[in-house]
């Protein structure tokens, strides 16, 4: 089964150009933010389908 990571794209000139630029944006996309993980003693997390 195919899983792709949507909005991860990244291209190059040269196979091993794109195939670097390919590992790049993968390890920018699963690299978490750390802003996300702070959070203040009174804030609440709320789920919200949409």
């Amino acid at each position: 089964m195919y899983r792709g990571l949507p909005g991860c794209i990244s291209e190059g000139i040269h196979k091993e150009d794109a195939l670097h630029n390919i590992r790049e944006a993968i390890t920018l996309y699963l690299e978490p933010i750390e802003d996300d993980a702070i959070f203040s003693d009174t804030a609440e997390q709320i789920e919200i389908a949409v």
